[in-house]
């Protein structure tokens, strides 16, 4: 890996730091809520950034830490969405709201 690409490596993950900071903290003031499908997407989306900046300099204690956010974050995401469709599948012009 070049030192330039080394860099942007480097920026992602310390954005993906930036994101898993940002998403606690939203968490911690009621601004976003565990029952929500965006702080599962912000959750996935920094641990693949912290992943791509460990590309840089790998560390494999790290590296499992966000797979494991990744994995987790991305099952939340799938049975938060199933929750929220409804038996049967997509809704039918009759269910639809007016």
């Amino acid at each position: 890996m070049s030192i330039g690409q080394q860099g942007v490596a480097d920026a992602i993950g310390v954005a993906g730091f930036g994101l898993y900071v940002l998403n606690y903290t939203l968490l911690t003031f009621r601004r976003i809520r565990t029952e929500h499908v965006a702080y599962f997407v912000i959750n996935a989306t920094a641990a693949g950034m912290v992943l791509v900046g460990l590309s840089a300099s790998f560390n494999l204690a790290s590296a499992l830490i966000q797979i494991f956010w990744l994995i987790i974050s991305l099952t939340a995401i799938v049975i938060r969405l199933r929750a929220q469709t409804p038996p049967g599948g997509l809704q039918t012009s009759g269910d639809a709201p007016h």
